[in-house]
């Protein structure tokens, strides 16, 4: 079969294109219009490192001169448009997709139950310490890990038991981030935080996959199974590859031949 060939300049403009970096500058860039753009890179990487600025305002910067600091958190926070948790990295998600997130809140808890590390940290009482923390976010709401009197020594950032626990209820599921203060997270209980409606979808593991590997190759473009992959963090290699068989035999994405800037060849995916 002949393959698509994609020069690298052609390559380079989809790039640019696909990931929002050749629009015009917009007069008016409202919040409803950051979270238009955020749908469409699909998410926002967050960053601590603050050198010149946060990652995450440089990213909206620099597709949005008109982007102001607060939209992000007040489309996070005030208009729940958006709810945080890993892609690769720690993020800002469109809430809509949350349902697609459950199979990585399970798989968590099966890594964390077996991972020493993760053990270690939260110490021998760690149920009971992850029931005092689930009754102490009912009883007093949202709440930061410095709201818990233990603290940490040395290595995984000073985390202590009790912020060992936030982070486990957060990455299974049970608590989500509420909102920032400072680049603080406040956790309360993903009851009061994700709408219900979202909360009760149950889209199958496959049909995850599907989403995640299909909404992957829409924004990047052009991209390979593990490209694929490393978009959400939802769908191994292996899941990958076999949704890019299908959908090709299905006549839903082209397989093409990208030149890079050394004139090599890469087999790839595109829409």
């Amino acid at each position: 079969m002949t393959l698509l060939e994609i020069p690298n300049r052609d390559a380079r403009r989809l790039f640019l294109d696909h990931h929002a970096l050749s629009l015009a500058p917009a007069e008016r860039h409202g919040d409803d219009e950051t979270l238009a753009l955020i749908r469409r890179l699909g998410f926002v990487q967050l960053d601590s490192i603050n050198t010149v600025e946060r990652a995450h305002h440089m990213i909206l910067f620099s597709r949005a001169p008109g982007y102001r600091r607060e939209q992000l958190s007040a489309l996070h926070h005030d208009h729940a448009a958006l709810f945080e948790h890993w892609t690769h990295d720690a993020s800002l998600i469109p809430i809509e997709f949350y349902p697609h997130w459950r199979h990585r809140f399970r798989a968590a808890k099966a890594r964390i139950a077996a991972s020493p590390r993760w053990q270690d940290r939260i110490g021998e009482d760690g149920e009971k310490l992850l029931r005092k923390v689930r009754r102490r976010l009912r009883r007093e709401g949202p709440l930061m890990a410095r709201d818990f009197e233990d603290k940490g020594a040395g290595g995984w950032w000073g985390w202590g038991p009790s912020k060992t626990a936030l982070e486990m209820l957060w990455r299974t599921g049970e608590v989500a981030i509420a909102r920032r203060e400072g680049f603080e997270k406040v956790y309360d209980l993903t009851e009061r935080v994700i709408p219900e409606e979202l909360r009760k979808a149950r889209p199958s593991e496959t049909a995850s996959t599907d989403w995640a590997c299909r909404e992957a190759l829409d924004r990047l473009g052009i991209a390979t199974p593990q490209e694929i992959a490393g978009f959400w963090k939802l769908a191994s290699i292996a899941n990958a590859k076999a949704w890019a068989a299908k959908a090709l035999k299905r006549g839903e994405i082209v397989e093409v031949s990208v030149e890079g800037t050394d004139g090599s060849r890469q087999r790839a995916f595109a829409p």
